[in-house]
């Protein structure tokens, strides 16, 4: 049977990179040519035969100037300018240190020409001044090749904020203002990368602050500078630590890891150690993995013999004839001393593991594996043989799989990325010797074309490389502060690689071992090449790229002191876990003084602010009592409809950022709302499409009068429904005017002021208003703005309404429209809320799309309500309530232009008078709240009691996610049949109907 050299890395001589020039005998190095130019790649496969692997290499800890002579790069006479200023005044390196400096610049622009960037402007004549503490810096310390495809992708939405810096003295640790013990780091000069691939060479001054750090976490002297030793105690998050970058690479703590932890297969191992790693220490089960624990490097002959006898002799090791002795910890990331051999050879292989016994030292393990075999693949027949004596000889062929994992929203892993490394299967198959390419790419040439066989592949490579992430990070959770390295220090991105083997005719994974940077290398290089040919690129860093933004915008707004007003009911609970969880200094201004968020704020000031009508002196009073607590506010905002005027009016006499009064009051009123934007038909810029064409005719309704003034001048079918209302209360169909003065004289009778029906807008009074029914269906779009710019756009479908009443049954997301459907309903909103003079929030715009394009029901000027920001969070890990308070403190979220969906949601709407007896029972809280934790469904409370009224609101959503539209309908349709939710009256396969 064919088999598969076990994966081997290469040394690294350079704390930082991987390079191809790096591990190549000295001998050679001049050989390397463009492949060092791109750190690991240069459209050739370096010879298996140059590796040595019997040999082994004693490593010391090297600092950044105790290299090995310098790689040489190709080509020798470079085309950029030489004359840049690389040496940072405030930290002056040695020549060797400096030398090692140039080589990177140099590297990095040879790596550019060959992606077709233009070359880095030197801007240092010219330091670069005016940043603030509340500006996103991305760091990265490391080589150019390792990090290029996520400095482009992050630039992309980010320009200016992703720095590469290639010294250790361009950044600085200085004692953290805010967190005693802990350390800010400080960039005083790196290559700043803008939009398009263009890159500056810029000096900082005064230095800007770093708000990510991310590196090469190599190992370092006592006193060195590395970017471990920067990494260590910083008060801006980390993408891991020297400390971590440890625990990843060292092959015997994955093994286990993947082999009891994430239940994912890997080769039956036997490992020697001489003190357990105290992260494992708790773990005694054995599976594929076994340790011996020795208590010193003499007289353990005796115990070693046998234990080898045993492993070889077992039934684990049955299928195999090969054996790989190889050491494992930290300083042997790479192929040095490993060796091969025959399982029968149980002399040899006792001989290369007590050698191998006596270079470990404490906590460093010598392991012995099955050599794994290939999977047995048929060959495909090529096009041009005609007969058995054309055909040439075809060694068999060995597949790895190289997978990216990040972790993201939720600390949940996400596989973003999956490239394949193609050899032969009787030699040791690495990263830098292969080319790679996709993985149905790879198994179509092995002979595996079955679509359906391709789709299981993947899918199990992302459930075991998902599984393996998840691991890694259980473990890190139980780390202490110091054993991670720091406070913010947390692992958000790994390599994992796999083996393609079989076991009696069926393919299967085995799990190699995980890596901290050689996986996101391949996988950036692949991309690199795909681009070539018009395939996007940044696939494999654009997850790692939101994970680094949202960290590094959760840091900045740490802190924060926000003013809110107005507290909601328990639908808004999620903000007063979230604000403390973002860290946020939160002070309420609410009406009830017994609201359960008094004790969940860092103030609470009792104010009643139901009497709307007076927000202009309500206003005056707020700021006084903000001004004589002391308060110093980054900003101020309300989630709540009925408080959004006052809001504004607030922050216009602090001077904090916010809409417009005059924009907030024409929004909050539906239909000046539309009157407005009517009026705006012939200011639209030449060329552009007016606003007043996704308005609706309306007419405002203060008396009966009113009602027969509207009637004459609009058409029927009207709606009807309270002028500043909320959550469709008193929302009506209506066929003529006589239903018209109805349903005006029942409203008027019904709801007069807030007590009758708190949280409708009552408060600002009870005006209703008549506009033209429009056909068609019914969606929301969250819209980010910020100084009048959209930053993102989410769009999800409702679907049918109940009827006379309008209430809302069901929704989906993301929407299952046509692009350019969904495009329709995006620039909609945007320039209805800009046409309003909605400039700087987070807004939620209800709309209808018609046969002939959008059209506006209403604008809500704060964030969407019920369950859409839960589930954007969910589907685009956007948190669109701290997008809003960022907006409010002027701080610009940094937001995914193009989010792709992660999921498919699709949710019911529970109300009282329908349910009230599958509430009680088949369907009560703590049911469906159980299930929430089983992860069957998605709920999400909206009213805290069971309580029947006329004019109802939605008590709960019951939601189900999955990859498909189709399964999340059909599971949510099974959840409310077997909960009690559908029946005859409340029919829920009619509510989802529109959802195709």
């Amino acid at each position: 049977m064919p088999q598969l050299g076990f994966y081997i890395k290469p040394v690294c001589l350079n704390p930082w990179t991987f390079t191809a020039a790096s591990f190549l005998p000295p001998a050679r190095r001049h050989r390397s040519g463009a492949a060092a130019a791109r750190g690991f790649f240069a459209g050739r496969m370096l010879s298996l035969d140059q590796i040595n692997v019997d040999q082994p290499l004693i490593l010391k800890e090297l600092d950044w100037a105790e290299q090995e002579p310098l790689p040489s790069l190709s080509p020798p006479c470079p085309s950029w300018h030489q004359d840049v200023s690389l040496d940072c005044k405030s930290s002056p390196e040695d020549t060797q240190a400096h030398a090692w400096t140039t080589y990177y610049y140099n590297l990095l622009q040879c790596t550019l020409q060959q992606e077709g960037l233009p070359e880095t402007v030197d801007r240092t004549k010219e330091p670069r001044t005016g940043f603030s503490s509340g500006d996103v810096t991305i760091c990265i310390l490391g080589s150019p090749t390792s990090y290029l495809s996520v400095l482009l992708e992050g630039s992309s939405q980010c320009p200016g904020n992703m720095l590469l810096c290639l010294s250790p003295s361009w950044l600085a640790k200085v004692p953290s203002e805010q967190h005693p013990g802990e350390s800010s780091l400080l960039v005083s000069k790196a290559v700043s990368f803008e939009l398009g691939g263009r890159t500056c060479l810029d000096e900082f001054s005064p230095p800007r602050r770093v708000t990510y750090f991310m590196g090469s976490f190599g190992p370092c002297k006592e006193h060195g500078q590395s970017a471990g030793e920067l990494a260590r105690d910083l008060d801006c998050p980390t993408a891991g630590s020297g400390e971590l970058a440890r625990l990843l690479e060292d092959k015997l703590l994955t093994r286990q890891l993947l082999d009891q932890r994430a239940q994912v297969g890997v080769p039956p191992t036997l490992a020697f150690t001489f003190k357990r790693l105290r992260p494992l220490r708790d773990v005694t089960a054995e599976h594929a993995v076994r340790m011996v624990e020795l208590s010193g490097k003499e007289g353990q002959e005796n115990l070693i013999q046998e234990e080898i006898e045993a492993f070889l002799k077992g039934n684990a090791m049955e299928p195999y004839s090969q054996v790989v002795v190889k050491p494992s910890g930290w300083r042997w990331s790479g192929a040095h001393a490993v060796t091969f051999h025959a399982k029968v050879e149980q002399a040899a292989v006792l001989q290369a593991v007590l050698a191998l016994l006596e270079t470990l030292e404490e906590e460093e393990s010598a392991l012995l594996e099955a050599f794994i075999p290939t999977a047995c693949l048929t060959q495909p027949k090529s096009p041009n043989r005609t007969s058995p004596s054309s055909t040439s000889p075809r060694p068999d062929l060995a597949i790895r799989i190289c997978t990216v994992v990040c972790r993201s929203w939720g600390d949940q892993p996400l596989l973003s990325q999956v490239v394949c490394g193609v050899g032969r299967a009787d030699k040791p198959l690495k990263h830098q010797a292969t080319v790679p390419q996709s993985l149905e790419s790879s198994l179509r040439q092995q002979g595996v074309t079955d679509e359906a066989q391709l789709a299981a592949i993947r899918a199990q490579v992302k459930h075991k490389a998902e599984a393996a992430m998840s691991a890694f990070l259980e473990l890190e959770a139980g780390l202490s502060v110091e054993q991670r390295g720091g406070r913010r220090a947390q692992t958000d991105v790994i390599g994992v690689d796999f083996l393609l083997t079989s076991s009696e005719q069926v393919l299967q994974l085995m799990a190699l071992e995980m890596n901290s940077q050689l996986c996101l290398e391949t996988c950036g290089l692949f991309e690199s090449m795909s681009q070539a040919v018009g395939v996007p690129a940044g696939e494999s860093s654009r997850p790692l790229v939101e994970t680094m933004l949202r960290r590094a915008q959760c840091h900045l707004m740490e802190g924060k002191h926000v003013l809110v007003i107005g507290a909601g009911g328990v639908s808004k609970k999620f903000v007063w876990e979230a604000a403390r969880a973002y860290g946020l200094k939160i002070h309420l201004v609410e009406s009830d003084p017994n609201h359960f968020a008094s004790q969940l704020v860092q103030t609470f000031i009792h104010y009643d602010t139901t009497e709307h009508r007076r927000d202009e002196e309500h206003a005056q009073r707020l700021v006084g009592l903000v001004r004589e607590r002391g308060l110093h506010l980054d900003g101020c905002l309300s989630y709540w409809d009925d408080c959004m005027v006052l809001t504004a009016l607030v922050c216009e006499q602090l001077g904090l950022r916010c809409s417009p009064v005059a924009a907030m009051r024409v929004a909050k009123q539906k239909s000046r709302t539309h009157q407005h934007l009517l009026r705006r038909r012939k200011e639209a810029p030449l060329g552009w499409a007016s606003e007043a064409l996704y308005a609706v005719p309306c007419c405002h309704l203060e008396s009966h009068a009113d009602v027969e003034r509207a009637a004459r001048h609009l058409s029927f079918p009207g709606v009807m429904k309270l002028e500043y209302g909320a959550g469709a209360v008193g929302v009506k169909l209506v066929e003529n005017v006589q239903q018209c003065h109805l349903h005006f004289e029942k409203i008027s009778r019904d709801l007069r002021e807030d007590t009758d029906h708190p949280g409708i807008g009552l408060g600002w009074g009870n005006a209703m208003l008549l506009m033209e029914y429009v056909s068609g269906t019914e969606h929301d779009v969250d819209i980010v703005i910020y100084d009048g710019r959209m930053l993102a756009a989410f769009v999800s479908d409702n679907g049918p309404t109940r009827v006379p009443h309008f209430t809302e049954t069901a929704a989906s997301m993301p929407t299952c429209l046509a692009p350019d459907c969904e495009a329709q309903l995006v620039r909609a909103a945007y320039r209805c809320c800009l046409g309003c003079g909605l400039t700087n929030g987070v807004f939620n715009v209800e709309l209808k799309l018609t046969a002939a394009g959008p059209k506006l029901i209403e604008i809500n000027p704060r964030m969407g309500g019920f369950y859409l920001r839960d589930w954007i969070q969910e589907i685009y890990g956007v948190d669109i309530m701290l997008a809003s308070v960022m907006v409010a403190c002027g701080v610009p979220p940094l937001l995914p232009t193009h989010a792709q969906p992660r999921t498919h949601l699709v949710g019911v709407m529970c109300v009282v008078s329908q349910h009230l007896k599958a509430l009680k029972s088949t369907a009560s809280v703590e049911t469906l709240q159980a299930l929430h934790e089983r992860g069957i469904i998605r709920l999400n409370l909206l009213e805290d009691e069971l309580v029947t009224r006329e004019y109802e609101e939605p008590y709960c959503n019951v939601a189900c996610a999955s990859p498909s539209r189709r399964e999340a309908c059909l599971k949510v349709l099974g959840v409310c049949q077997v909960l009690g939710i559908d029946s005859p009256h409340y029919p829920v396969t009619h509510f989802l109907s529109h959802f195709k």
